[in-house]
């Protein structure tokens, strides 16, 4: 039975070491490994496609993904997309694009991002003190990166909340005002989420139905089947190192390989 796995990635800049982060080298050597090794990257559709039965391939397959839409993704990441010609899932805070294209960020300050780009730590203290146009994208830079065809914007909710400890009208509100403003923006259906901090409840995924999102990601570590729930989507958390991609893309297309490798507690 095929599977397919779905990467989680966060930063991508040059700094070495930073919580979540992969430098630019490395983002690299994963895409030239992935286009080397003969991958198709999925978009979203076509994940569900595979779950559902409906889309029919031959080639070994993966998906991109990216949570928050972080400056930096559009800074460093895309440019190395455009690249490789790869596809990548982009999950955006949408609260957050909206407060960086209020006051959005001008080029001598995207020249000084990109010298010295923020830390993950930096970043969080960035957004919290309202500063979102130097830690996160805005709209128009969102629209560039779907209008190249490789990237797809889905919610990441509307101000990153840990959904598991909402109320049904807090839940709505983070959901559904999320995709409004996705579809109003990008004027294309959102029907996807990612859960922040991968936290949810039984609750949040039976309003995540009703609002019509059709697939949710998790934070949980696993690899997509035909059988998996699509409300339930696992991820693999990248690590840095130019080789982490090819081997790891090298066991997460194996079934058997995965299943051995998933059920060792600890691994990565």
């Amino acid at each position: 039975m095929a599977i397919i796995p779905v990467l989680m990635y966060h930063h991508v800049n040059p700094n070495k070491g930073d919580m979540i982060t992969v430098t630019p080298e490395d983002f690299e050597a994963h895409l030239k490994s992935i286009k080397d090794g003969g991958y198709r990257t999925l978009c979203l559709g076509e994940l569900h496609g595979f779950m559902d039965g409906s889309f029919k391939y031959r080639d070994k397959c993966v998906v991109i993904t990216f949570d928050d839409a972080y400056l930096d993704n559009f800074v460093y990441a895309f440019p190395l997309l455009q690249k490789y010609n790869l596809q990548a899932v982009i999950f955006a805070v949408t609260g957050w694009l909206d407060g960086a294209s209020a006051a959005p960020i001008n080029k001598k300050e995207l020249e000084t991002f990109t010298k010295n780009p923020p830390t993950h730590s930096e970043a969080k203290t960035l957004i919290a003190k309202g500063a979102f146009s130097h830690a996160v994208i805005n709209w128009d830079m969102a629209r560039t990166m779907q209008e190249s065809g490789l990237v797809e914007f889905a919610s990441h909710t509307l101000s990153h909340a840990e959904c598991d400890s909402l109320n049904e009208k807090e839940l709505q509100r983070e959901l559904g005002d999320s995709k409004k403003r996705l579809e109003e923006e990008l004027k294309t259906p959102c029907q996807h989420l990612c859960w922040p901090r991968g936290r949810f409840s039984e609750t949040a995924v039976k309003v995540a139905k009703k609002t019509g999102y059709k697939g949710c990601f998790t934070t949980e570590r696993g690899v997509i089947s035909r059988e998996s729930d699509p409300m339930f989507i696992s991820r693999i958390v990248v690590k840095e190192g130019p080789r982490w991609v090819r081997k790891r893309l090298s066991i997460y297309t194996n079934p058997m390989l995965a299943r051995l490798y998933l059920g060792i507690k600890g691994k990565d």
